[in-house]
């Protein structure tokens, strides 16, 4: 089967989407992805053949499905709708997965919600009455690190660790770090795209007990060693589930509000900023 998978990724978007396509991509032979090449984008380091698209219209992103003869595309974009997506069917045929945060109508063939709070019957009248829906914890898309780590028990050496994506835009993670206790050991995770770094890096170089990880290729690790995660209401969360670790949730985009309000119900520290 070709693939195609439908996403972008930047300094201002972050990197979730992009992550998670990229474990789901390991079930497919031959995938390729389709992305515009915005600033701090993850695009040299998709391991697959990537199309750097020219604008965000659908009508480019169709022909090239056609010109290249695609059997899925897989779509993981908040600014592609149901509109568009029958659109893509329209003209091109192609089956569609499309991924889900918010329970937003779709048309495709394959719903996927990966978030704990989802399920199938949350999407009645949302998609076409054959749509395939994957919904819930057992569909989430976890890197295998994360399944390895909750195997092993861990020294605690982090009282906090602090981690709110991949360029925290807003630099809540520095916001959060000066409120909590000076003598506790406090370990911020980022990456080389976070726009704050230098005001991120001139703090844990004013305060011994804040240490910068930066691009660390093993976060499970970290937060298995870990006291208590401080996390964004994303992917993070099914990653702390899946470590069983104690965590404080951080909601500050649309798209966490139903991940957020499912974790209060259940009885979960969450802050909604």
């Amino acid at each position: 089967m070709k693939v195609l998978f439908r996403s972008d990724s930047s300094a201002s978007l972050g990197f979730g989407h992009i992550k998670r396509d990229l474990i789901l991509a390991k079930q497919y032979d031959e995938v390729y992805f389709a992305c515009l090449p915005l600033e701090g984008s993850l695009i040299d380091e998709i391991p697959y053949p990537v199309f750097e698209l020219e604008s965000a219209s659908i009508y480019e992103l169709i022909h090239l499905i056609k010109d290249h003869h695609f059997d899925l595309l897989i779509i993981d974009h908040y600014d592609i709708d149901k509109d568009d997506e029958k659109l893509i069917k329209l003209e091109t045929g192609i089956k569609i997965l499309s991924f889900d945060d918010e329970l937003k109508e779709h048309y495709c063939d394959i719903l996927l919600n990966v978030n704990a709070y989802a399920k199938p019957e949350d999407y009645k009248g949302l998609v076409p009455f054959k749509c395939e829906l994957r919904c819930g914890f057992s569909y989430a898309l976890i890197r295998e690190e994360f399944y390895i780590e909750s195997k092993v028990q861990r020294d605690k050496i982090w009282d906090y660790f602090i981690c709110l994506g991949g360029v925290d835009v807003k630099n809540f993670s520095l916001e959060i770090a000066e409120d909590l206790p000076k003598d506790k050991k406090i370990l911020i995770a980022t990456t080389s795209a976070n726009k704050n770094l230098k005001k991120l890096k001139k703090f844990a170089d004013l305060n011994e007990n804040i240490t910068l990880s930066i691009d660390n290729e093993n976060l499970a690790k970290l937060m298995n060693e870990s006291k208590k995660l401080i996390i964004s209401a994303s992917s993070l969360v099914n990653e702390a589930l899946i470590l069983k670790a104690n965590f404080k949730a951080i909601a500050y985009v649309k798209n966490q509000e139903k991940i957020a309000q499912w974790l209060i119900k259940k009885g979960y520290e969450v802050e909604i900023k």
